[in-house]
């Protein structure tokens, strides 16, 4: 349950639990309204930045967007600036077990005092706004990135990066002027607030774009690289891209799990803590961002490849828990990134593995689904909903996945899931049926990854002292 909200709106937020009550207050009163997506343009966050004094003017931001790996890209950013000496500063979502999890200086979670204060200082200036003009009243996720901007530029740090929270174009970080641009990958997702094809999709995450500013675009699909590059040559900004500008491999040995070519003669090979294809892709997306600010010379981001990639980890994607090695958690809730990790779980899991699964009500269920089903050595499937709101019923998934199974002529009798509301309960039930040489898969969402993490033991995400 969260914590109570302060007593009063004149109580000074002082703590952490102060502040998690005040930003899930915000979501809940726009819950309770039915807070649209769809507003017409940034002035909410701008009206907000510009009260605030504009903490944004003082950062150099690498901006990213993109259905899916968007948050590992800048972990893996992050880790390879700090081992190019750095001061850096990290905003993603959501969190797994913590609000600071959000807000990262030097690879850490700020503490909780720190939090406190910055939502204590944007406080009054939220509720302000949100008693004047509709055009101009702020979000939960405008109120986030202000504090996010807020500390960074408290802080002094020389680099941040900065995650999209939902599409781009209308998405409160787009209220910045970003030194970087990167767009991930495209996939069908949030489908009812970004459309219904790629492309239409693409041109919401394109929205990020601007004139003059390097742009670096993952491996994507004819129709939204097209539309990727049509909004590239209107705002006049030339893109970077995958399998044109770069080009991933996997060399032989733990050493190069990475290869990445640049058509300009750049390369670099390195290690990779995070298994899949996934984490390559983002790695040399992070890569090719760092190079794109042009501060770092290729020979000093080749060799701080060798630590910073090599030695990134990634909580929450495709992740062995360090206190139980037989339980992976993985955030994926995408159709592609559901199958990358079917496949990553044939080597990791030999003898095979039960899944505990959880999916937000927005996703394109069957194809997020479909993959994990068919996987071989799929067993036990233990259905939950991890996010009250978000998430769909444990017995209505579990209905969809019998109907599925069926479909795909998998058998009724291979698939039986057990459907536990309670997704703490779920993953201990699920955990304690697992049979001696199996292993345990939480995925479909971040909200059932990071439960998963805190109830089995992943490693600590607390926040602490930034390195200076």
């Amino acid at each position: 349950m969260p914590p109570p909200p302060p007593d009063s709106p004149e109580d000074p937020i002082r703590t952490l639990e102060d502040a998690a009550a005040y930003l899930e207050g915000l979501i809940n009163r726009e819950r309770a309204t039915d807070y649209a997506y769809r507003r017409l343009d940034l002035r909410p966050i701008q009206a907000l930045l510009d009260a605030l004094g504009r903490p944004d003017e003082s950062l150099s931001i690498i901006h990213v967007a993109g259905s899916k790996g968007k948050g590992s890209t800048c972990l893996f950013a992050e880790s390879l600036l700090l081992a190019l000496g750095e001061h850096v500063g990290t905003f993603t979502s959501p969190h797994l077990t913590s609000w600071v999890e959000r807000f990262r200086i030097d690879g850490r979670a700020i503490d909780g005092a720190t939090l406190a204060a910055a939502v204590e200082r944007i406080r009054p200036v939220v509720e302000a706004l949100r008693e004047g003009p509709e055009e101009t009243r702020p979000s939960f996720f405008d109120a986030t990135t202000a504090i996010a901007l807020l500390v960074f530029a408290d802080a002094g740090v020389d680099r941040v990066l900065l995650e999209v929270g939902l599409g781009g174009r209308l998405d409160s970080t787009n209220a910045v002027t970003p030194d970087v641009c990167c767009i991930t990958s495209i996939e069908l997702e949030h489908t009812d607030k970004l459309g219904d094809t790629e492309a239409l999709i693409a041109a919401e995450k394109a929205g990020i774009l601007k004139t003059g500013v390097p742009a670096v675009v993952g491996p994507l699909r004819d129709a939204a690289m097209s539309v990727a590059l049509t909004r590239a040559a209107q705002v006049g900004t030339q893109l970077r891209t995958f399998g044109s500008d770069y080009r991933l491999g996997a060399g032989e040995g733990p050493d190069e799990a990475l290869r990445l070519e640049a058509v300009d003669g750049f390369r670099v090979a390195c290690g990779l803590s995070t298994p899949g294809e996934a984490a390559r892709t983002n790695a040399g997306l992070a890569i090719a961002c760092v190079r794109a600010l042009g501060v770092h010379s290729d020979a000093a981001i080749a060799r701080a490849c060798r630590t910073g990639i090599a030695g990134c980890s990634l909580p929450g994607r495709i992740e062995r828990l360090a206190a139980d090695p037989l339980v992976i958690v993985d955030s994926s809730h995408t159709a592609r990134s559901a199958a990358e990790l079917a496949r990553t779980l044939e080597s990791l899991a030999p003898g095979g593995f039960d899944l505990v699964l959880s999916v937000s009500g927005d996703k394109d269920l069957d194809q997020v689904l479909a993959p994990l089903l068919e996987a071989p050595g799929r067993g036990r499937i233990v259905t939950t909903r991890a996010e009250p709101t978000r998430s769909l019923p444990a017995d209505w998934l579990a209905k969809r996945i019998d109907e599925l199974a069926e479909r795909l002529g998998l058998g009724w009798d291979t698939v039986v899931p057990l459907a536990i509301e309670d997704p703490e309960e779920a993953v201990r039930v699920a955990r304690a049926r697992l049979e001696p040489g199996r292993m345990l898969c939480a995925t479909g969402s971040v909200y059932l990854a990071g439960i998963a993490r805190r109830v089995l033991g992943g490693a600590p995400l607390q926040g602490g002292s930034p390195r200076r």
